[in-house]
């Protein structure tokens, strides 16, 4: 078989790296047997083009085969591979089986391709993001501040104390996706411990949704006007943006517009809301809001779940109700002093609306954010038109193969972590939510084996990579689980953990050194056990030299000691670490 070869990740196949600006060039190469055919096959959404490519010369021992691609004027993701005909095979070369771009592979078959992002050059996120420390709050479980618990809704449950197990999702009586039991804690409660999260570092509250509905966590929304009882007023909220505000902390909602609740005003299927829902009549101002089928009991429902019935978000009178409106659901929690939405499944909601709704957020308040629920590669919705980032589960992924779970070496997780650098413009990188918890998943420390020197390195790595870091309630306090209603618990107030002071202090080493929040991130080595990269940023280089359990490696001895892991200065050993800095030049090789 004749030998090709193309790196996506390395300059001399494919120069500029990385995603691209509207209307610039990109120069793809392939390494090819002389006198080959060789094709670049180029495809978007809306088709795709067959472009010859021309013998650029020989090099390193290969003839390099080569076309300069002039990019869209619109946002795009170009997908690519190569067509070659070596003395008469027909050979595609692709992206390997894992997508994570870098060397590819050969196939008879056409392969898996590879990407290029193509943004909209005039695009900025708001510059807040890159210096942003986000907390995400699941309401019920952080604090009880004192209001009772006002709100009746049918089946609903209230723990005696803060200590209990949460009951199993499955003994919900109104849907098995539903969790009606509480412990009380409200947006007072938030307020309340505005000075602890400021003494964390935290720069930026993320809620999970708090609007009226039936259940605990409040996906299966009631009524996008009011905050729910449980959790306080609509004024409460208006006092938790100002007390934050002064705390030096923006507070961001949870939008959920793919679905409602069955349990709404505007479906109302058990007639518990003041109002005609589309479950009740067909002349309900919400019945456009819905499909149904066999009117009333069959309708799309999210997920096959009969508790969230599906809303379709191109029906004008719902993108009036939550955008165009004068008093629109954008409108009025912006006005109360949100600043920003996370859009749940936001994969699944229309690119029209996306866009709709992004053009309105930026209207109410032009450096308000707009995060997006994207469990895979989000490259689609981060190219200036929709959102300024993405839940970024796949460095939660790449985190547990190498810190957690040890299953990958330090050669395969910088592989995917190159991918995830190159995916986005540059941006969009900075601004992506790094995490490693959240709501949706097993928490990490669990994962680790509730090892906390794996969890402190994984800390390590979030706090000094591109992006902006969140951390879900009670990673710092230690909390475990891998169920949904064990990863859910109360917040362990009383829990003095070690891991509360190792964050402290690696937001503070974050926020005390502009590298680690602007600049590039650099590969020093990548072998077995340890991994070192340096983000450089002006004349400043802060390295980080970690050790996942290997034997002792011998630590730097060059720049500023920042912070170090370990007893032995002349060593890193097994879960330790350093980080230094040193001042560098205009000429130093980067």
């Amino acid at each position: 078989m004749p030998k090709l070869k193309h790196d996506s990740q390395s300059e001399k196949y494919r120069w500029p790296q990385g995603a691209r600006p509207c209307g610039s060039c990109v120069r793809l190469r392939i390494s090819a047997p002389e006198g080959a055919n060789c094709t670049l096959r180029l495809w978007t959404e809306k088709g795709e083009e067959k472009l010859p490519m021309r013998l650029r010369g020989y090099m390193d021992d290969a003839f390099l085969y080569e076309i300069t691609l002039t990019l869209p004027e619109e946002p795009v993701i170009l997908w690519y591979t190569f067509l070659v005909d070596a003395d008469g095979e027909m050979l595609w070369y692709g992206n390997n089986p894992e997508g994570l771009g870098g060397e590819g592979q050969v196939s008879p078959h056409l392969p898996p391709s590879f990407q290029i992002t193509v943004y909209d050059r005039a695009y900025t996120v708001p510059s807040w993001m890159h210096d942003g420390v986000m907390y995400q709050i699941f309401v019920d479980r952080f604090c009880d501040g004192g209001a009772p618990l006002l709100d009746k809704k049918p089946g609903l449950v209230t723990h005696a104390s803060w200590d209990e197990k949460p009951n199993e999702y499955s003994n919900a009586p109104l849907g098995s996706n539903l969790g009606h039991d509480f412990f009380g804690g409200n947006l007072a409660g938030v307020i309340q411990k505005l000075p602890y999260l400021r003494k964390l570092g935290v720069t930026v509250l993320y809620l999970n949704p708090i609007f009226d509905a039936q259940s605990n966590h409040k996906y299966d929304t009631g009524d996008y006007t009011h905050v729910d009882p449980t959790f306080g007023t609509n004024e409460d909220f208006v006092r938790l943006c100002r007390a934050a505000r002064a705390s030096g902390i923006r507070v961001m909602l949870d939008g959920v517009f793919s679905h409602t609740g069955d349990n709404s005003v505007y479906f109302n299927r058990y007639g518990l809301y003041d109002s005609v829902g589309a479950y009740q009549s067909k002349d309900s101002p919400y019945a456009s809001w819905y499909r149904f089928h066999d009117y009333p009991e069959e309708y799309d429902c999210w997920w096959g779940v009969k508790t969230l019935p599906e809303v379709d978000e191109n029906c004008r009178s719902y993108r009036d109700f939550i955008i165009y409106n004068e008093d629109s659901v954008v409108a009025q929690w912006i006005a109360r002093g949100a600043s920003g939405w996370r859009l749940d499944v936001a994969n699944e909601l229309d690119d029209g609306f996306l866009r709709a709704f992004r053009t309105a957020v930026k209207a109410a308040k032009p450096d308000a954010i707009i995060v997006g629920e994207v469990w895979e590669n989000a490259a689609h919705y981060l190219n200036g038109d929709m959102m300024d980032s993405a839940m970024n589960y796949d460095f939660r992924r790449y985190c547990r193969r190498f810190f957690a779970e040890e299953t990958v070496d330090a050669e395969t997780f910088d592989t995917n972590i190159s991918t995830l650098l190159l995916r986005y413009r540059e941006n969009a990188m900075f601004a992506q939510l790094n995490l490693l918890d959240s709501h949706d998943v097993s928490r990490y420390l669990s994962l680790c084996g509730e090892n906390t020197d794996k969890m402190e390195l994984s800390v390590l790595l979030q706090m000094t990579f591109p992006g902006m870091p969140c951390v879900f309630y009670g990673d710092e306090k230690g909390l475990c689980g891998l169920s949904e209603s064990e990863y859910r618990q109360a917040m362990a107030w009383g829990n003095a953990h070690p891991l509360e002071d190792i964050y402290r202090r690696l937001i503070s080493l974050r926020k005390a050194h502009p590298a680690l929040r602007y600049g590039d991130f650099v590969t020093n080595f990548a072998a077995g056990k340890t991994y070192s990269y340096s983000r450089n940023w002006e004349n400043t280089r802060i390295t980080v030299t970690m050790n996942l359990g290997g034997a002792p490696i011998p630590a730097p001895q060059t720049g500023r000691l920042l912070l170090k892991k370990g007893g032995n200065h002349d060593i890193i050993g097994a879960w330790e670490y350093e980080v230094r800095e040193e001042q560098i030049h205009g000429g130093d090789d980067l």
